[in-house]
């Protein structure tokens, strides 16, 4: 597991794009019978993916970074597969899950195991995981039970259907929130007037990206503001005192995860077109 340290925002302004690439950007995902995880200091997160090819891919503590038994024994766990039919087996316990279907995986399960259900269409299991205080039941999430909601226009080049999968009105969670965000087509712009959430961090993972196709996503404090160029399935973090924005080359989703403070999914600090520089 990589470890990730982010800079303070003075650091941050004086950073090249290969540092911003190494602190933020994480481009490693998804590779076949691997767990590639990056365990960042803002707050704590972990995130991972895993893609297991005719055998059970095993989420597994590491002593060094998390000086536990089990992975799950103080984390609480979200999934989301955007491959083929897969399952997720909890302590002996199989979870079905289809292309769009999430998981969420309460603190104190001891056995994670990820499996695809058949190897000429792999699953492609994403996951984000956070500090957990309680146990919560641990939960499929249909794509068809998930909340939609419709944001934007064609007219501002940000229309888009946010589902909401791991959140309050859902189930309850310690502080994990997490969802899909699938833009229309035509609509390139996610999360137009920026915002920061001083309250909790956020990672993005940009998908159903073509190989000739990007995402520039803006960051750092709007006065000053950074970029970094993201390809088809690479995540990016983000801090609690930084914006975050993306445009792309064309329609993209993107799964968000977000961990903090506070749960609510509109609490967010929203920055003026007029300020951004």
């Amino acid at each position: 597991m990589e470890v990730r340290y982010s800079p303070d925002k003075n650091g941050f302004r004086l950073m090249t794009t290969d540092e911003l690439r190494k602190s933020f950007l994480i481009d490693n995902l998804f590779q076949k019978n691997k767990i590639e995880m990056v365990y960042s200091d803002i707050d704590r997160s972990i995130t991972g993916s895993a893609v297991p090819i005719g055998k059970v891919l095993k989420l597994t503590a590491t002593k060094k970074e998390m000086a536990t038994d089990y992975f799950a024994e103080r984390r609480e766990i979200g999934v989301i597969n955007i491959g083929g039919k897969g399952i997720v087996t909890l302590d002996g316990k199989i979870h079905q899950m289809e292309n769009y279907d999430a998981l969420y995986i309460g603190r104190g399960v001891k056995k994670v195991e990820f499996k695809s259900s058949s190897d000429k269409k792999l699953a492609k299991f994403y996951f984000v995981s956070y500090p957990a205080h309680k146990e919560y039941p641990s939960k499929v999430i249909k794509f068809s039970e998930a909340t939609p909601v419709k944001l934007g226009s064609l007219a501002d080049s940000n229309s888009r259907t946010i589902y909401k999968y791991i959140h309050p009105g859902t189930m309850e969670t310690c502080q994990l929130v997490m969802g899909l965000t699938i833009l229309d087509e035509g609509s390139v712009w996610n999360t137009m007037p920026p915002h920061t959430h001083q309250r909790r961090s956020e990672v993005y993972m940009y998908f159903n990206l073509s190989p000739d196709s990007l995402v520039l996503h803006l960051f750092g404090e709007p006065h000053e503001t950074r970029h970094v160029i993201i390809r088809n399935e690479q995540a990016v973090l983000s801090t609690s005192w930084s914006m975050h924005s993306g445009c792309g080359t064309k329609n993209y989703s993107f799964i968000w995860a977000m961990g903090g403070e506070n749960q609510v999914f509109d609490d967010m600090d929203w920055i003026a077109m007029k300020d951004l520089k």
